[in-house]
């Protein structure tokens, strides 16, 4: 099997990041964004996506968390698009639920081509750690919208909004594993294309 490995920088205004994920890992990561929060979910996608991922964000984080939470969303988004490609092989949907203590979330996604993305957790508290919790309703979305994905993430129960947002990036990486993995030659549509 060819190694399906792919990387990028992103510079703007706001964020330098650098990105790099090996589907086919261990799920290691090494994360530094400068929120903590942040990096804690981010080591979840690739533990639970099986994935190694090297994330690294300079962002102007004396403004605040949206643009660096946006934009590493954005990054990692484009290098799993990278890695779908034509799709040639992939299993093309996958699905999860995952459990945190007393939450409960599901997590489906299909390899479409087409972005779309579906994102309710429920949120009560205003941040967790530094991030705000509207940023990471928009990480997922950057995420979708940027790996041209259909994304749908709800949480099902859950007191604890640190509990809900964690198994809502748990059912994610499980579900993006699903979706990788190779089990045919051709492409996963009627169409005969993707994208």
């Amino acid at each position: 099997m060819t190694s399906r490995t792919f990387e990028l920088k992103r510079t703007t205004g706001e964020t330098e990041i650098k990105v790099r994920v090996a589907l086919d890992g261990e799920g290691k990561a090494e994360v530094n964004t400068g929120l903590g929060f942040l990096d804690h979910m981010v080591a979840q996608l690739a533990r639970h996506g099986k994935m190694d991922i090297t994330l690294r964000c300079k962002g102007d984080l004396h403004i605040d968390d949206h643009h660096t939470t946006e934009d590493c969303g954005l990054a990692l988004g484009a290098v799993l698009l990278g890695l779908a490609g034509d799709r040639r092989g992939l299993r093309r949907f996958g699905q999860a639920y995952a459990p945190l203590d007393e939450a409960l979330a599901r997590a489906v996604v299909d390899l479409s081509g087409r972005p779309w993305p579906e994102i309710h957790l429920g949120l009560r508290r205003e941040k967790l750690g530094e991030v705000a919790c509207e940023n990471l309703v928009h990480f997922l979305q950057s995420l979708a919208i940027a790996g041209r994905m259909n994304l749908h993430v709800d949480v099902l129960r859950g007191d604890n909004d640190h509990h809900r947002v964690e198994a809502s990036f748990k059912a994610v990486a499980l579900a993006l594993r699903q979706a990788f993995t190779q089990e045919g030659g051709g492409v996963p549509s009627t169409k005969g294309v993707l994208g």
